[in-house]
């Protein structure tokens, strides 16, 4: 990276050139696309908004959170986990991981580098990547920067922004409401009455830890959801329906990991929640809808400790009407809502993206490349192994377009790129 010189006060000061690709991101994907790029010799400039390396694993994650997949389905590329980390890592393991794989591979991302545009020039053929500094320089507009760059890589994630639902009343509600993201602890809620909104794995474990911690949680479960078990007879249930793939058809697979949840979880319908009418993989692959994979929470509803409840019609100052036509008392709400990818907001003029902020393309077609040096990575909705293979991609496609470059430079070309040259 080199910086333009001090001839120009406005570009001096707000115009960066970086030899490589832009990535905007240094959560897991973009952690992975930079050590595979430092592998090949390419170099890179990550920007990062916030003031860490995974911010959503940092700063939006419940204390007791562990990965839900076994230790090797969850690894970066080129390090796997330290042999002492048990099969499933906690929260602040795979947070140590993260900071380790980032010091191995010198990784050293721009924080509080919040990207206010990307586009790309079609005059010089170069992106540019405007930013506002984020941290104690904001409002400062000597801190805006603008980074420019022949690739610019998305590794933003599918779970960049909270999705706050637009519900009736909730504004009325004279309790605490906060979105699972800020949830840390049971402690807080100790002794009271908590709606949880949403079903997923946020929400089956934000339910799991009230009860630990003396709460009465209720979940509302709205729409149809599959719930597998973690482990069948030792065994993951991710892993065996990865080993499944390799020989059987995904409805085939599908079948089998139905039979497999209900020999082991029984008939859930008895509890309150329904079954999608497609299976669980195939939904995940066409919606992007993740399975909850239990390890306690069923037991918990079983026993009457957490509560199934349908949709909410309306909220009361205390209390919350469901559509069933009954009425609930509640001490405080917390949505476990999910979370959604901000790329539309910043992202300009590239028909790549879908409005929902995910590649077209959609997997397992080209979901990671674009036009013009433009590239994608953890959009998949296949979790950390999805985002490593698009990072290996991305990185062999990139490196190969920059040796080039590169190549040419070096034997005198004229390179109308190479701005450092001045």
């Amino acid at each position: 990276m080199v910086r333009i010189p001090d001839m120009d006060d406005f570009f001096s000061r707000r115009c960066v050139w970086v030899n490589g690709p832009i990535i905007v991101g240094a959560g897991p994907s973009g952690l992975a696309v930079g050590a595979c790029l430092k592998e090949q010799g390419v170099p890179f400039e990550i920007l990062e908004r916030t003031d860490c390396i995974a911010s959503l694993w940092q700063k939006r994650t419940y204390d007791r959170l562990k990965l839900h997949l076994p230790k090797q389905f969850c690894q970066l590329p080129k390090m796997p986990f330290p042999a002492h980390y048990p099969e499933y890592p906690t929260r602040n393991q795979f947070i140590e991981y993260l900071e380790n794989y980032a010091k191995n591979f010198d990784i050293k991302p721009r924080f509080n580098q919040t990207v206010q545009s990307a586009r790309y020039d079609e005059t010089s053929g170069l992106w540019r990547v405007r930013t506002v500094s984020s941290g104690c320089d904001a409002g400062n507009r000597n801190a805006e920067i603008e980074y420019i760059g022949r690739w610019l890589v998305v590794a933003t994630g599918e779970n960049a922004e909270q999705v706050m639902p637009d519900l009736d009343g909730l504004g009325e509600f004279c309790g605490p409401v906060s979105h699972a993201s800020e949830y840390k602890s049971g402690e807080t809620y100790s002794g009271k009455k908590v709606l949880v909104v949403g079903s997923g794995n946020s929400g089956m474990e934000v339910c799991l830890d009230l009860c630990d911690n003396d709460a009465f949680p209720s979940m509302v479960v709205r729409d149809s959801v599959h719930v597998l078990p973690r482990e069948v007879l030792g065994k993951s249930t991710f892993e065996l329906a990865v080993f499944f793939m390799k020989w059987l058809p995904l409805w085939m697979v599908d079948k089998i990991m139905l039979i497999l949840a209900w020999l082991v979880l029984g008939n859930l319908e008895k509890l309150g929640i329904k079954r999608p009418s497609m299976g669980p993989l195939e939904l995940k692959n066409v919606s992007g809808r993740t399975p909850v994979l239990d390890y306690g929470s069923l037991s918990k509803i079983r026993s009457g400790d957490i509560k199934v409840v349908p949709g909410v019609k309306r909220f009361w100052s205390k209390k919350v009407e469901l559509v069933d036509g009954r009425f609930v008392d509640i001490d405080a709400v917390i949505l476990a809502t999910g979370y959604r990818s901000n790329v539309p907001q910043w992202l300009q003029e590239t028909d790549f993206f879908t409005k929902e902020g995910f590649p077209k393309g959609g997997f397992p077609n080209n979901n990671w490349k674009g036009k013009s040096g433009l590239y994608a990575v953890g959009f998949t909705r296949r979790g950390l192994s999805g985002a490593s293979s698009d990072a290996v991609r991305v990185s062999h496609d990139i490196a190969k377009g920059w040796k080039e470059e590169t190549k040419q430079a070096r034997i005198g070309a004229c390179h109308r790129r190479c701005f450092s040259q001045f």
